[in-house]
């Protein structure tokens, strides 16, 4: 996959005191996507919305396009 994450989301995340419990309790996000977010596999737009809004920033923070 050409986007790579350029930070360890959930460790952002946590660090804003957002947990994966909290995600999933609060229906933030799916486990599907959690999991996902754990792995370092893509994500949907809508889902990368959220974390930029969560994490107060821009997806240029969270992606990089690395070729191949």
């Amino acid at each position: 996959m050409p986007l790579k994450f350029k930070i360890d989301v959930l460790a952002a995340l946590k660090e804003k005191g957002i947990t994966t419990y909290k995600i999933r309790q609060e229906k933030i996000m799916s486990e599907s996507t959690v999991q996902k977010l754990r792995a370092g596999e893509g994500i949907s737009w809508e889902n990368l919305e959220t974390l930029c809004r969560l994490l107060e920033c821009q997806p240029g923070d969270l992606v990089e396009y690395v070729k191949e």
